[in-house]
C-alpha cells in the first residue's frame, strides 16, 4: 500500500521505533495518528515532527479493550477514515525465569504485547474491510520463534502475535485488507526504560554492527507495508539466528543461551 495521502495509526508512537514511523510516514505524506500511553513522549514526537499539521496524538492505554475500542470509533469519525494500522507498541518483561516472575509482570506482558494487538485489529477491522485498500502490519520479533531465556513470557506473547497475523492474513486473503508481520531482531530503543526495567547493557561495537537502529528499522516496516509482503525478518541478528534455527534448534537455542550468560541484565 502506498503510504501517501493514506491515515495510518501507530501504536507506541512516543518513543523509539514507534517515534521514527511516525516522522517516516509524514515525510512520505501520510496523515499520522500515533498513539501512546505517555502525553509527554507523544509532545515529544510532535515536537520533532515540526509540528507537522498531518500529525494527530491520542493518549490510550492500548491493553485497555474499552478504552481501544473507544478511540477506534472516535478515530474514524474525528479522522474521517483509517487505511492503516502499525502495531508497534510492546514491552518486555525482567530478565528472570518463568518460576521467578511475578503474574502480575506476565498479565501485563501479554495484555500489552498481544492483547493490545488483538485489540486494536478487532476495533478497526470492520472500518479497515470498507477501504478501497487497507493494511494492517503487527510487530513481533526474534524471540517469538527463537527461546530467549529469562524472556519466554515475551516471547510467547511474540509469538502469538506471529501467528495471529498469519491466520489473519489467511482469513483476509480475498479481501482488500492486507495484512504483515515484521519480526525483528535487537533494536538499539529504550524499551526497557519504557518497560519499566534497569539496563546494565554495555555498547559493544561488534553487537551495535547486528542491532537495528530505530530508524532503519522503521524504514523496513514501511516497505513490508509498501510491498504488501506478509512476512519480513529484519536485522542481521534475526536473520542469522532464523537460518540457524532453521538448520538446527538445539545449536540456535545454544548460541542464544551463551550469549545471554555472557550479558548483564
Amino acid at each position: 500500500m502506498n503510504v501517501n495521502a493514506k491515515n495510518i495509526v501507530v501504536t507506541g508512537g512516543g518513543n523509539g521505533v514507534g517515534r521514527e514511523l511516525v516522522l517516516q510516514l509524514l515525510s512520505k505524506g501520510a496523515m499520522v495518528v500515533a498513539v501512546d500511553i505517555n502525553p509527554e513522549a507523544l509532545d515529544e514526537t510532535v515536537q520533532m515532527a515540526g509540528k507537522n499539521p498531518l500529525l494527530f496524538t491520542e493518549v490510550v492505554d492500548i491493553s485497555n479493550k474499552e478504552a481501544v475500542f473507544a478511540f477506534a470509533k472516535n478515530a474514524i469519525e474525528k479522522y474521517g477514515k483509517i487505511d492503516g494500522i502499525i502495531n508497534n507498541a510492546g514491552i518486555i518483561q525482567p530478565f528472570v525465569e518463568l518460576n521467578d516472575l511475578e503474574m502480575a509482570r506476565i498479565e501485563r506482558v501479554m495484555a500489552i504485547n498481544f492483547y493490545g494487538t488483538l485489540y486494536m485489529v478487532k476495533a478497526f477491522l470492520p472500518h479497515l474491510l470498507s477501504r478501497p485498500e487497507a493494511h494492517i502490519v503487527n510487530v513481533s520479533s526474534m524471540g517469538g520463534f527463537l527461546p530467549v531465556p529469562g524472556q519466554s513470557v515475551y516471547g510467547a506473547s511474540k509469538a502469538a502475535v506471529k501467528l495471529l497475523t498469519e491466520g489473519l492474513s489467511s482469513e483476509l486473503k480475498d479481501t482488500n485488507v492486507k495484512v504483515s508481520v515484521v519480526i525483528p531482531g535487537g533494536i538499539a530503543t529504550d524499551i526497557k526504560k519504557n518497560s519499566s526495567l534497569a539496563s546494565n547493557e554495555s555498547t559493544d561495537s561488534s553487537k551495535a554492527k547486528m542491532v537495528l537502529t530505530p530508524e532503519k528499522a522503521a524504514e523496513l516496516i514501511i516497505k513490508t507495508m509498501e510491498k504488501k509482503k506478509l512476512r519480513a525478518y529484519i536485522g542481521k541478528d534475526c536473520n542469522v539466528m532464523k537460518f540457524l534455527y532453521k538448520v538446527n534448534s538445539f545449536i540456535a537455542m545454544g548460541m542464544i543461551n551463551k550469549v545471554m550468560a555472557a550479558n548483564e541484565h
